[in-house]
């Protein structure tokens, strides 16, 4: 099986002990710096502000992965090697986003924020057991236009909630003025969103879809090879 095209755990798995304890401590001491944004205010925008630096904590962690996969041959190959299923799997807890409607229930979060960015990411998490049942049924469903799909309203799901957040942020009073805003998001607990969960989940789904790059390159370079040795005359 190849690395491409590889849809279940197998030996030759990437997951080695080292890269469980590098996976760890990045994960933690990235949680941790998410913890003293959110508990210090240092990324809380002044208020009528139209640039949100909570934004930052979650652009970095997508660059610098981008960075690393493009700088990096060794860290590339590890992306390469994940089980496109068990990335596929972990949306499945994007039905935390249900805590933005109860936060709007009890009158913490704007609707205008808490509905797009609430209801999409539950959508999204409901739909991740569908798609990794028929995933089981059929590995070829990750050629399939609704596989890409899914994986791709994934980040545009992101791309509403963001857009949802600045326009709740009371920035643009001819369109919210409050007076509950999206100001809770750049502070603890609820920046752990932005900070942490969103590009984490953003990188779940950038992985598959450059697996999904990889494998249809393999595949067409197969192709050419068949082509070119068909066309060579027997010897």
């Amino acid at each position: 099986m190849t690395r491409e095209t590889q849809t279940s755990p197998d030996e030759s798995s990437p997951w080695t002990p080292r890269a469980k304890t590098l996976a760890a401590v990045i994960l933690t001491a990235w949680a941790g710096l998410a913890a003293f944004v959110g508990t210090t205010g240092i990324a809380a925008s002044a208020p009528g502000a139209v640039f949100q630096p909570i934004a930052l904590t979650a652009a970095l962690p997508v660059l610098l992965f981008v960075a690393a996969y493009l700088a990096s041959p060794r860290f590339k190959a590890f992306v390469l090697d994940q089980d496109i299923a068990r990335l596929t799997s972990f949306q499945h807890w994007r039905v935390v986003g249900f805590s933005f409607l109860l936060l709007y229930a009890a009158g913490q979060l704007p609707g205008i924020f808490a509905f797009p960015a609430g209801v999409g990411d539950v959508l999204v998490g409901l739909f991740a057991p569908l798609i990794m049942a028929r995933l089981a049924a059929d590995p070829s469903f990750v050629r399939s236009r609704r596989f890409v799909a899914y994986h791709g309203l994934g980040l545009v799901d992101f791309a509403v909630a963001v857009t949802a957040a600045s326009l709740a942020s009371g920035s643009f009073p001819a369109i919210h003025a409050g007076p509950l805003t999206s100001a809770p998001m750049e502070l603890w607990p609820l920046n752990l969103f932005p900070s942490f969960i969103v590009p984490l989940f953003i990188i779940l789904h950038l992985s598959v879809f450059l697996k999904l790059v990889a494998l249809r390159r393999a595949e067409g370079a197969g192709r050419r090879l068949q082509q070119t040795e068909a066309q060579q005359p027997a010897l």
